[in-house]
């Protein structure tokens, strides 16, 4: 089954590029574990969706993966408004903070797999 097409704001795609280049050492790390297909689905960086950008996405399952560092404590309204925005649409999130992803990868890693076990369509 083809993957659902989510449109974005075509503005977005030079600021994903952006984002993508300037990656925090957290988003680095966790995208070393999510690159390849390591979790049998594949993950894109810096994904531009309707008017938003999310750290990593699946399209396969309409999961984001956010990693909220320093810079989401100033952000929580926006944040929370990006995710029912794209909730509405049917996209899932996992959350983890910045210092769960550093000092905390296998259990991030672990939680990840579990989820996509366990909504992966067979």
């Amino acid at each position: 089954m083809p993957n659902k097409i989510i449109p974005y704001r075509p503005d977005l795609k030079e600021r994903a590029k952006e984002l993508r280049n300037n990656s925090t050492l957290g988003e680095i790390l966790l995208w070393n574990e999510l690159k390849g297909k390591s979790l049998g689905v594949e993950f894109h960086r810096q994904v531009p969706l309707f008017d938003y950008i999310v750290d990593f996405f699946c399209h396969e399952l309409l999961l984001a993966v956010e990693v909220d560092g320093d810079s989401h404590d100033h952000k929580i309204t926006y944040d929370e408004n990006r995710q029912r925005a794209l909730q509405a649409y049917g996209v899932k999130f996992l959350r983890f903070t910045d210092k769960e992803v550093k000092q905390e990868m296998p259990y991030v890693v672990e939680t990840l797999w579990h989820w996509v076990q366990e909504n992966r369509q067979m």
